[in-house]
C-alpha cells in the first residue's frame, strides 16, 4: 500500500477519495490485470464502472457534469492506478484530453463531450504522433483542408494511447499547409469515430504495457463540420505547447508511483529469497543498494509534491514540468532496473511482477516528448 502520511498537497478530501480508488481498484481492475494483457487491451465496461466512482476527469466542472475537483484529485488517481500496476488509459482522458475541452472548446462541444467523458461513456484519444514525425510537431503532414463550411481530413497517426477504444479522437493536423512558421497552421479538430473514412489500423504490439490499447489510426477524406475545430484555427500548436506541463506532471506523479511499487515488491522479495544459507536481504550489497534506492525515492517524493503544489497555485512553468518528466522517468528506470536485478533469474520471468513493470518502464522517457526533448526544452531557459 502506497504510503501517504505527511504529503502536504493532499487534504483529508483528497485521502479519503484515495481510499475509495483504492478500494475500486482492487475490486474492477486488479483481478483482470492478466487476462488484459494477454487480450491486448481494457475491457471498455471498465471506462463506465470508473466513470460511476469519480475516476474520470474530476476537474470538469459541475455545469457540464463533472465534479468541479483540483488536479489534487487527477494525481491521487494517477498514484493508485500506478501503484497497483492497472493498465488503465484514464489519465489520458482525464488529465490532458480534457483540458483541452475546458480550456478551449466551444460551449457546444463543452456540453456535447465533456458529461460524456465524466461519466466513461465516451473514450477519447489525442493524435498528435505520425509515421515520420514524433516530437517534432510542426512536422506534421496530416491535413485538414477547407471545403465548404467543412474540413477534409487526409493522413495518419500512429502510436495513439486509447486508439482502439476511442470515441473522439482530438487530431493534429495542418489547416495551413503554406504558413511559416509551419506552427502556425497546426490547429486540433474533434473528430467522432463513426465518421466516414476514419480507421483504426492494428493494435501495436509493444515491448511492454501489453493492455495498454495504442494503435494506427487512418483518415481517408474524413469529413467533419468547421464547428469540430477546437479554439481558433491556427492556434492548434500553442494550445499543445500551453497545456504539456500537467500532461509531463501526470507522467512523473505515475512513474514516481510505480518506482515506488517495484521498490516495495523488492524489498519483500529479497527478505525471502534465500542465497548461501541466507536472505538475499542479508548482503551488504543488497542492502546498500536498497538504501540508494530509497534515499532516491524519498527525494523524489518532495519533489513530486513542490511541483504538484506548484501546479495547484498555477505556477508549474513548461521548463519545470519538462524537468520532472525527465528526473523522474529516469529514476524510474534506474529503480525497476536494479529491482529487477536483485530479483536475479526470476526477475527475467514474466510471472513476477518486476518484469512486466521493468518492461513498461521503458517508454516512460519516449512518451510525453522525449528525455532529449526535455533537456532541449531546459536548456533553452537557462
Amino acid at each position: 500500500m502506497l504510503n501517504t502520511a505527511g504529503r502536504t498537497p493532499y487534504t483529508p478530501d483528497h485521502e479519503a477519495f484515495r481510499q475509495t480508488v483504492r478500494s475500486w481498484l482492487q475490486k474492477e481492475a486488479v483481478p483482470h490485470i492478466a487476462r488484459w494483457d494477454e487480450q491486448g487491451i481494457v475491457d471498455k465496461d471498465i471506462w463506465v464502472k470508473g466513470g460511476a466512482v469519480g475516476m474520470l476527469c474530476p476537474t470538469v466542472p459541475e455545469e457540464y457534469g463533472g465534479l468541479g475537483l483540483d488536479f489534487g484529485y487527477n494525481a491521487v488517481i494517477d498514484e493508485e492506478v500506478a501503484y497497483a500496476g492497472t493498465p488503465l488509459g484514464f489519465s489520458l482522458q482525464s488529465d490532458i484530453v480534457v483540458n483541452y475541452l475546458i480550456s478551449y472548446g466551444s460551449e457546444e462541444q463543452k456540453r456535447e463531450w465533456l458529461p460524456k467523458m465524466v461519466s466513461g461513456e465516451v473514450v477519447t484519444a489525442i493524435a498528435m504522433t505520425e509515421p515520420g514525425t514524433g516530437s517534432d510537431l510542426q512536422g506534421i503532414r496530416t491535413t485538414a483542408k477547407k471545403d465548404g463550411n467543412h474540413y477534409v481530413i487526409n493522413g495518419s497517426k500512429t502510436y495513439i494511447t486509447n486508439g482502439q477504444n476511442a470515441d473522439l479522437v482530438l487530431v493534429c493536423a495542418k489547416t495551413d499547409t503554406e504558413v511559416q512558421p509551419a506552427w502556425k497552421g497546426v490547429s486540433i479538430i474533434l473528430v467522432e469515430a463513426n465518421r466516414e473514412g476514419f480507421k483504426r489500423g492494428r493494435n501495436l504490439d509493444k515491448i511492454g504495457q501489453d493492455a495498454a490499447d495504442t494503435s494506427e489510426l487512418f483518415f481517408e477524406d474524413v469529413r467533419v463540420p468547421m464547428t469540430n475545430c477546437l479554439g481558433e484555427e491556427g492556434k492548434g500548436f500553442l494550445y499543445l505547447m500551453s497545456e504539456l506541463p500537467q500532461e509531463r506532471l501526470s507522467i512523473a506523479v505515475g512513474t514516481q508511483a510505480s518506482a515506488q511499487r517495484a521498490f516495495d515488491d523488492t524489498v519483500a522479495f529479497v527478505k525471502e529469497r534465500k542465497a548461501f544459507g541466507k536472505t538475499v536481504f542479508d548482503f551488504q550489497n543488497t542492502r546498500f543498494t536498497l538504501a540508494d534506492l530509497k534515499s532516491k525515492l524519498q527525494i523524489g517524493w518532495a519533489h513530486i509534491d513542490w511541483a504538484l503544489a506548484r501546479h495547484l497555485r498555477r505556477e508549474l512553468t513548461p521548463e519545470e514540468g519538462a524537468a520532472a518528466k525527465l528526473w523522474h522517468t529516469e529514476m524510474q528506470w534506474e529503480v525497476m532496473d536494479k529491482c529487477l536485478q536483485l530479483h536475479g533469474g526470476a526477475g527475467y520471468m514474466n510471472e513476477y511482477p518486476i518484469a512486466r513493470a521493468w518492461r513498461g518502464a521503458r517508454v516512460s522517457r519516449i512518451y510525453g516528448g522525449t528525455n532529449e526533448i526535455m533537456k532541449e526544452l531546459i536548456g533553452r531557459k537557462l
